[in-house]
């Protein structure tokens, strides 16, 4: 019960695609089930919105039996008609929460603009264009960023705070040694940049393990870019693995690559992985700088070269520093504190907001109350 302030009444509405926890690849779900656990043992009410396979304490409402990778739901991160069901359902049942969390972004955004119930909305993904449109016109809801650089092009939007990802890190074995391979996990794709890992490690001759998963949408990039690199030797590709072996994997490896090509928000692997005591080295770009602290719990770097040359220091770097790192900025803890201030914010400055909209009617001349629509139509053109 430790650290409850006021107990509330949340909805909390999660991403169908995985399960809450996932059991294996999906970040938002683990981050998800991770603040709905700790807030229902903090008192809370909650109502998660999720797969109906989810293991969770908290009252479980699903319009899907599994998640819809499990289902083979075709585009399973799209916006679906199940993802679309969800949303609905959520806040058709709004006047039951004192607050509504969604993680589902761009996707409920008409929705949470007209919401009577306060939405604190968490960006998982890239601000990007059409995303920063959407959340500078509709500004019902309050958006949480989970790293400070996603705000950078978005200065507008209804930006309440910046809360990162947390974890249970003793879920985390640490490994003060390795067994001498570096280690990629996630996902295949050509954001995440899997095709210079493996140049790197076969560069260096140093044995590389990918343990990721393939969707279909990138199934291109793997036989353009990955495919004919898995017969050159030093790679070994063992596919998507449940937390387990993949928290293993990490604990001996002697460094996980992330030569990323885009703009990442957070990138939840990094804080597992430093966790674990494995070190991480990555391209500077989105949020890396925010999360790695270079030349302690890994090396941040602009191109191929220097990568390779950080594998080759990776002795400078002490694996308890990696943990302790983790530990201390990102822990599930230090992220529900962050979220329960922000909970009490979000109904606070609902309250006022909708005070001042029911203010504003008396205070206009009645002529104005009473306009005729070719008024309306001049007022509109």
């Amino acid at each position: 019960m430790e650290g409850i302030r006021k107990k509330l009444k949340i909805a909390m509405i999660a991403p169908l695609a995985e399960r809450v926890p996932p059991e294996k690849y999906g970040g938002t779900e683990r981050v998800v089930h991770t603040l709905t656990e700790e807030l229902v043992a903090r008192g809370h009410d909650v109502t998660l919105f999720a797969s109906g396979d989810s293991i969770t304490s908290a009252k479980l409402i699903s319009v899907a039996p599994k998640s819809l990778r499990k289902l083979r739901i075709h585009d399973p991160y799209g916006l679906n008609e199940l993802t679309t069901l969800n949303i609905g359902l959520a806040y058709d049942m709004q006047e039951e929460f004192d607050i509504i969390h969604d993680h589902l972004g761009n996707f409920s955004m008409p929705a949470a603009n007209v919401s009577k119930t306060p939405v604190m909305l968490t960006i998982h993904g890239v601000i990007d264009e059409n995303c920063s449109r959407l959340l500078t016109t509709l500004t019902g809801p309050y958006v949480v960023t989970i790293s400070n650089s996603q705000i950078k092009n978005a200065p507008k939007i209804n930006h309440i705070g910046t809360v990162y990802n947390g974890l249970n890190m003793d879920k985390y074995p640490f490994s003060q040694n390795h067994d001498g391979y570096l280690l990629y996990v996630g996902r295949i794709s050509m954001q995440k940049g899997v095709h210079i890992a493996i140049e790197i490690a076969q560069k260096l001759k140093i044995l590389l393990i990918i343990a990721a998963k393939l969707d279909d949408v990138e199934k291109p990039y793997f036989e353009k870019f990955i495919k004919s690199k898995l017969t050159g030797g030093y790679v070994k590709l063992i596919g998507e693995i449940d937390e387990k072996k993949r928290n293993k994997l990490m604990s001996r490896a002697m460094a996980a690559l992330h030569p990323i090509t885009w703009e990442e928000p957070f990138g939840l692997a990094l804080i597992e992985s430093m966790a674990c005591g494995c070190p991480v080295i990555a391209f500077d770009r989105g949020s890396i700088p925010e999360v790695i602290k270079n030349c302690y719990s890994g090396f941040i770097v602009k191109n191929i070269r220097e990568m390779s040359a950080a594998v080759l220091n990776l002795p400078k770097i002490v694996r308890e520093n990696c943990r302790k790192h983790a530990i201390q900025n990102f822990n599930a803890k230090k992220m529900i504190d962050a979220y329960e201030l922000l909970y009490e914010e979000v109904i606070e400055r609902h309250k006022a907001r909708t005070e001042k909209d029911r203010i504003i009617p008396q205070i206009l001349p009645q002529n104005k109350l009473q306009l005729t629509v070719s008024e309306i139509k001049s007022e509109i053109l």
